[in-house]
């Protein structure tokens, strides 16, 4: 590769690692068409930030440690239900259309973007314990499929939906989101390292810079008012996925 293609890979890295700080996602759904674009094969595009998350998120996580903004429950629950459903799609890969999953969970996307414009979940009353463990499991096991059949962390999916579906606060949807994303990125790098399909010397160059990036991301998420960082955050995953849609 060019020196040119190894720049642009540390960028990506550093764009990619700070929106996954502000927004609490594992951020490989977004940087994977971003290496595509810079001549990076699709598997290699695909594969490449999933070990990078790990780090990364885990960076962004400790900002929201100190902060007792990583829901413990959420996250135990979230891994002991992901971690298997992970597998299991990693398992399904083979047998399910990847293109047409890609579009539905775009179509998610937009979806829970519109509805974090339109009614914040500080809106939401608060929920009941064992409704709350039922709608836990689902989203975990949901999330955790998905991860496995589009080879990501989740976490593109798991905040919003934490947000939508538990009614968790902001920034402990954010917190939790980017443990849980940390933990479900293990399966996948495991499945895309015995496959051949990692390239250590992307991963390393994409690394330095997404972990910096996701902490400094991190910090400004704590500093922003919720409500601002809300509405963002719902015009982010709208724009994203829209954009996903037209250009796929």
């Amino acid at each position: 590769m060019t020196g040119t293609t190894w720049l642009g890979v540390a960028l990506v890295g550093l764009l990619v690692g700070f929106m996954a700080g502000l927004f609490g996602k594992g951020g490989s759904a977004i940087a994977t068409p971003l290496l595509h674009a810079l001549g990076i094969p699709a598997a290699m595009a695909l594969a490449a930030p999933l070990p990078a998350t790990i780090p990364s998120t885990l960076a962004a996580t400790a900002v929201y440690l100190r902060q007792r903004l990583v829901q413990r429950q959420t996250f135990l629950w979230s891994v002991a239900f992901g971690v298997p459903a992970t597998i299991l799609g990693a398992l399904l890969s083979g047998y399910v259309s990847a293109d047409m999953l890609v579009r539905v969970t775009d179509v998610i996307i937009v979806g829970l973007g519109v509805r974090l414009l339109l009614r914040p979940s500080g809106s939401e009353a608060s929920t009941e314990a064992r409704v709350y463990r039922v709608r836990l499991v689902a989203v975990a096991v949901f999330v955790g499929v998905c991860a496995g059949l589009l080879a990501n962390s989740g976490g593109f999916l798991l905040a919003p939906l934490y947000l939508a579906v538990l009614h968790s606060p902001l920034k402990s949807a954010f917190g939790t989101s980017l443990a849980v994303a940390s933990m479900l990125a293990v399966p996948g790098t495991l499945v895309h390292w015995a496959l051949g399909h990692l390239d250590w010397s992307i991963v390393l160059v994409f690394a330095v810079t997404s972990i910096p990036g996701s902490y400094v991301g991190a910090r400004a998420a704590l500093r922003s008012r919720s409500d601002v960082l809300e509405r963002a955050y719902g015009g982010a995953l709208t724009l994203m996925g829209t954009a996903f849609l037209i250009l796929r």
